[in-house]
């Protein structure tokens, strides 16, 4: 990865959203986020998570006070041009074709770049490896699960090198495993290619464990931000998740949360 890529900043301020009657998202602004950053998105279901992704990526008609990457305006730009830079991994999948994983990750990368078919399989076994799932090269992506297949898509994104990658709860059909086999990746990712992630979690003892920095959406504006222990208190989680809930410590450097009750259905 570049030293571009490495010191790659992104800027959101005054950004809302309205689909249909609902205003989803109301004048978030958020801290700048910088390259080599794994930040967590957090907050309940409806709170505006999806859609500040969408938002970002050019996928939902936001509108901002700013919005820039790099110190480009995004706000022109078409999410096909937006792409070029950042990779958006959506919750549910499209049906795939009959490709197998291998040709499903080579389609994606020649989309978009020049590249020689050895070079090409080459970088896309480095890729399919790095996420342990070279062995699945050669199965097709309709005899895959469905926890596969989410692996899969998250190595077409990769294999086009982004500066920033938007992750809309890629967990959500892996198993435990897995679940930590990614997270340790996507942090590695971010601290020695300098990538800007942005990743929605619902486990936020994940987030504890694995992000250098979190953001808490609530009612469609940010309630929280910094790094996660700060942002994960129990008077944010009876805000934002309606639980009385605590922080214990579970290991060195680790801390879980633990729920005691909850506030009101």
């Amino acid at each position: 990865m570049t030293l571009e890529s490495a010191n790659t900043l992104l800027e959101v301020r005054g950004l809302s959203c309205t689909l249909g009657a609902n205003q989803v998202l109301n004048a978030v602004t958020l801290p700048s986020l910088h390259g080599g950053q794994l930040t967590a998105l957090l907050g309940r279901n409806g709170s505006g998570k999806s859609t500040l992704l969408r938002s970002i990526a050019g996928l939902a008609p936001a509108r901002a006070d700013a919005l820039m990457l790099d110190n480009i305006n995004l706000t022109p730009l078409t999410a096909r041009t937006r792409a070029e830079k950042m990779r958006f991994l959506p919750q549910s999948l499209p049906d795939f074709v009959h490709l197998t994983a291998t040709e499903a990750v080579l389609v994606a990368l020649k989309a978009r770049a020049a590249v020689n078919t050895t070079t090409a399989l080459s970088k896309v076994a480095a890729i399919l490896d790095d996420l342990g799932i070279g062995h699945l090269g050669a199965q097709y992506l309709d005899e895959l699960s469905g926890g596969q297949k989410q692996l899969v898509a998250l190595a077409q994104a990769l294999v086009h090198e982004p500066t920033v990658l938007l992750l809309d709860e890629p967990l959500a059909s892996l198993d435990l495993n897995y679940q930590h086999h990614v997270m340790q990746l996507l942090q590695t990712l971010a601290r020695t290619r300098g990538l800007l992630i942005i990743i929605v979690l619902h486990d936020l003892n994940i987030a504890l464990r694995y992000a250098n920095f979190a953001l808490l959406l609530h009612d469609g504006a940010l309630l929280a931000s910094g790094e996660p222990h700060t942002v994960i208190t129990p008077a944010n989680l009876a805000q934002a998740f309606l639980v009385k809930a605590r922080l214990e410590c579970s290991g060195p450097g680790y801390s879980n949360v633990v729920v005691d009750d909850l506030i009101q259905l």
